[in-house]
């Protein structure tokens, strides 16, 4: 090999690893993806996201739109088991990278998906940094999972879903819904030996109704449903006012009631 042959090949061999580390993908902020440009949340939002939701160990968290995994890692240094979907696979890339350094590949995973043909029921916690047309899209999707799953949304809603807590960090908003159950109908109500008729009407999470009480139809106060935990209370038609708690399950409700006298029981009831 002549000196000039060795030289050129020399120049080749340094040259690769140059031509590497220029194809290697560096995430760009404001950088175009199928649905919405990519903007990390910042870290004090991604924290008080996943505080609202109180995350824990013994959640399983979806980020929908996960970008470079800060979201997901975080839930996964919280002890959770964490799911990123995310369209663009250079970024999937990137948020696997970020896990490994970060030491939580065991808890925190990702999937290159489109997050509308993604089948996320199984999480208790959904975070979300989409555009409010997309958040609406996803709407009845969230709204038919599991009772009590918990959701956030940094700087979106869900328009007429009022959110159950709203944060502010330095002019950020941070949105937090439980998904509540549906109790919408008229339910045979059996309490302390007695039974009647309970009608309730709902807007998401907001509820009211009647309860029968012989001819009159006596309204519900202090009607609340949160996820698949309901409360309410009537007067009945001798003037005693009853409280009453419990647990919805599809087309069941069970729990305890109170009188104001003291007496206390058990009530029951089954939608029609």
């Amino acid at each position: 090999m002549t000196p000039l042959v060795r030289a050129v090949a020399l120049l080749a061999a340094l040259a690769v690893p140059f031509a590497v580390a220029a194809q290697k993908f560096e995430p760009q902020v404001g950088q175009a993806g199928k649905d919405v440009i990519w903007v990390p949340t910042p870290d004090e939002v991604v924290d008080r996201m996943l505080t609202m939701a109180q995350l824990g160990p013994s959640d399983f968290h979806m980020d929908l739109g996960s970008g470079d995994g800060k979201i997901v890692i975080a839930a996964a240094k919280r002890g959770a088991k964490a799911l990123g979907i995310e369209y663009n696979p250079d970024m999937v890339k990137v948020a696997q990278d970020n896990a490994q350094k970060a030491g939580v590949a065991d808890k925190a995973s990702f999937r290159r998906a489109d997050i509308f043909q993604t089948d996320f029921s199984q999480a208790s916690v959904i975070t979300l940094y989409l555009l409010p047309a997309l958040n609406m899209k996803l709407r009845p999707t969230i709204l038919s999972m599991r009772p009590g799953t918990r959701v956030v949304s940094h700087s979106f809603t869900m328009e007429d879903w009022e959110a159950d807590e709203i944060s502010t960090m330095d002019g950020r908003r941070a949105y937090f819904w439980v998904v509540p159950a549906n109790v919408m109908g008229s339910w045979a109500l059996e309490a302390g030996g007695q039974k009647s008729e309970l009608a309730l009407e709902q807007t998401f999470q907001k509820i009211n109704g009647t309860v029968a009480l012989g001819g009159v139809h006596g309204g519900l106060r202090e009607a609340r449903l949160r996820g698949a935990q309901i409360a309410f209370a009537y007067v009945d038609d001798k003037g005693v006012r009853r409280d009453f708690t419990g647990q919805v399950n599809g087309r069941q409700m069970q729990g305890s009631f109170r009188d104001e006298k003291g007496q206390e029981g058990r009530w029951s009831a089954t939608k029609k």
